[in-house]
């Protein structure tokens, strides 16, 4: 089984690595359509890893950020695939200069952050406000800042929160389930299955009560603890 599962993991490799070779230069080629070659491009990504994705609650058309747990490089996937949207995601710069993946995120126009660079969240600030004022594109975060490798929640990063609070952002969480099941890049393993993307209710940052961000975190892994909860009981 697990033979048969490192094998799956590198055809998921091949089709990622695919599927980007042909995005890149559909990017560069048809810049006024990006949104639609990463959606289209993603969704084929999912199809031929043969995995499917299950959608609870809805996107909010106003949300304006987006803020999810992080497994790995298929919780990217299965967002583009779902949202006919052309989402803005924020990396870490070193991410950018890494050889192919980064010519995606070049010529995708993601945002970059400098980590360690102390102008670094301003910059991402202005990046952010020119986004959703000037190219009317969501924002999507990873408040943990990196990939975890089990199901709890490490800490979120401050700069989201400061992000949303400066800006007066609509925020909406998601919680991502099963995506390490389809990759697991630390195990080297794929076990196939569905995907499971719950939107829950989004919060307007300037409305909303002091801790709304330390609340935020706390409903995300009572999700996802339920989540597992379920799928235990259900074996």
């Amino acid at each position: 089984m697990k033979i048969f599962a490192r094998i799956r993991f590198y055809y998921c490799a091949f089709v990622i690595s695919l599927v980007v070779s042909v995005m890149i230069p559909l990017l560069k080629l048809f810049p006024r359509h990006k949104g639609k070659i990463l959606h289209y491009g993603n969704k084929s990504m999912m199809a031929l890893m043969f995995a499917g994705i299950e959608k609870v609650g809805d996107p909010d058309p106003e949300a304006q950020l987006y803020l999810m747990n992080h497994q790995g490089i298929v919780d990217i996937i299965t967002m583009e695939a779902l949202l006919p949207i052309n989402l803005n995601w924020v990396a870490k710069k070193e991410l950018f200069e890494v050889p192919w993946f980064g010519l995606l995120l070049s010529n995708g126009e993601m945002i970059p952050v400098d980590r360690s660079d102390k102008r670094g969240l301003i910059k991402l600030l202005k990046d952010v406000k020119r986004s959703i004022e000037e190219l009317h594109r969501p924002v999507a975060l990873f408040p943990e800042g990196t990939r975890a490798r089990g199901q709890k929640l490490l800490p979120f990063k401050d700069g989201a929160r400061f992000i949303a609070e400066k800006l007066a952002l609509t925020v909406q969480p998601v919680v991502i389930v099963g995506s390490k099941r389809v990759v697991n890049e630390h195990d080297k393993t794929s076990f196939g299955g569905d995907v499971k993307v719950i939107f829950l209710p989004s919060i307007e940052v300037p409305k909303a009560k002091e801790g709304w961000y330390e609340n935020l975190r706390d409903k995300m892994q009572e999700t996802i603890d339920k989540e597992l909860e379920a799928k235990a009981i259900g074996r």
